[in-house]
């Protein structure tokens, strides 16, 4: 079973470039990280799971200057957005940038790709609610048609341009990993990516539930299912015996939420995975301040 992190990076988080390589001595396979680009001061919208906002989502480090810092203090820790929203990006923009942090990071990146729940947030990057699944697809297609063509073309309903040059090209061809952040499986994680991250479940019960469904999808589509990524979010209870549940439903990647305000804490945190990892012992890895 692969283990990753979500990480919420703020102004109160230890430097991501710490934690990345603590991370990755430890045996942590891969990083993930989500986007608001803002909140609203005043908005109806609240979270899929209900609860109020908290203070934190507001004052988010971008996704992908994130994923850099963690990038050049690191060699081999995979490093996932979850997720980016897409259809808030000018596509020509974010394809260079996602490109360029594969290219960095010598071919690590994987994209989760979702469409926002906040509304009040989608409505101030102009897209609107009903659209945004649409939206984030085009523009994901756009980025696509960079990344594999040197001189591209593309007009969609939203996104119109010929002819252009745009390198860097992803180290990852034709571009890196796409996974679907979708609540339900859905067929487009089958007929359009590589993988799922099924959101806000509650319990591996319900992965499993739902997993069922994913797979008779794509074996209708005439795909394998085994080929699919599914990385599971564990945000709520996430101890050992958790992680093991997840892996036993379906997941072919857990990822837990450790505390990022503290060297300490986060030292402790990954301690208690010790026997999912596969690492060196916590006890002997340098210090990334103190080295």
């Amino acid at each position: 079973m692969r283990v990753g992190l979500f990480m919420f990076a703020t102004p109160e988080s230890v430097h991501v470039g710490k934690l990345a390589k603590l991370a990755e001595d430890a045996g942590i396979e891969s990083i993930w990280v989500p986007e608001h680009t803002h909140i609203p001061a005043s908005r109806d919208t609240a979270p899929p799971l209900g609860q109020a906002v908290p203070n934190k989502y507001g004052r988010l480090f971008d996704p992908l200057l994130v994923l850099t810092a963690a990038a050049v203090s690191t060699d081999r820790l995979l490093l996932g957005t979850a997720v980016t929203l897409t259809a808030c990006h000018h596509p020509i923009t974010l394809a260079k940038q996602i490109a360029t942090v594969d290219m960095l990071s010598g071919g690590r990146l994987m994209l989760g790709v979702g469409s926002g729940w906040n509304r009040e947030e989608l409505a101030n990057h102009g897209v609107a609610f009903d659209s945004r699944w649409r939206r984030a697809r085009e523009h994901l297609n756009a980025m696509k048609t960079i990344w594999e063509q040197d001189e591209a073309s593309f007009h969609g309903e939203w996104v119109h341009f010929d002819r252009i040059w745009s390198w860097p090209k992803p180290v990852q061809l034709p571009h890196p990993p796409v996974l679907y952040g979708t609540i339900q499986p859905s067929k487009l994680v089958i007929r359009e990516a590589d993988g799922w991250l099924p959101l806000s479940l509650a319990h591996p019960g319900q992965l499993r539930e739902r997993m069922v469904t994913l797979r008779q999808m794509a074996e209708d589509a005439g795909r394998d299912p085994d080929e699919l990524d599914i990385t599971v979010m564990c945000l709520e209870r996430s101890d050992p015996d958790v992680l093991i549940e997840y892996a036993d439903a379906g997941a072919t990647r857990v990822v837990i939420r450790p505390p990022l305000d503290s060297l300490e804490r986060f030292r402790d945190y990954l301690a208690s995975y010790g026997q999912l990892l596969a690492p060196r012992t916590l006890a002997t890895i340098a210090d990334p301040v103190n080295g």
